[in-house]
């Protein structure tokens, strides 16, 4: 969401395009989206999109999003314990795919849901 947000082109800007235009359905959870106004509001992403930008924005993914509760944590689901909610939120919910560009998801070997990058979800859409 945050490199479609602030990149011009590229998959990620395809997918929050295709996302807008209601070809998937965006799975989020109140930690989520706060984590996403917490990042975009820090001060160097002030150069892509100013503070009133950012609020329109979670503004936008809050509405339009599913917002599910807050998964129950679960420890070890992947190396950095900060993406276990992540992964906890994509099988609680039973989402179909995670789609991420962190290296530490990426690279889970038996991942459930599979953890696309926004390039194979992109791919996934128009196949």
């Amino acid at each position: 969401m945050i490199a479609g947000l602030i990149s011009a082109d590229g998959a990620p800007r395809a997918l929050l395009s295709r996302w807008l235009a209601g070809e998937f359905e965006l799975i989020a959870s109140p930690a989520l989206l706060a984590e996403l106004e917490q990042v975009l509001l820090r001060p160097k992403f002030r150069s892509y999109v100013t503070e009133a930008e950012v609020r329109r924005f979670t503004t936008i993914v809050r509405r339009l999003a599913t917002v599910y509760p807050d998964p129950p944590v679960q420890v070890g689901l992947t190396p950095d314990p900060h993406d276990d909610y992540l992964v906890g939120l994509a099988n609680t919910t039973r989402a179909h795919a995670l789609v991420s560009g962190d290296r530490h998801l990426l690279d889970l070997v038996t991942p459930r849901p599979h953890v696309l990058s926004p390039r194979a979800f992109v791919t996934r859409l128009s196949g």
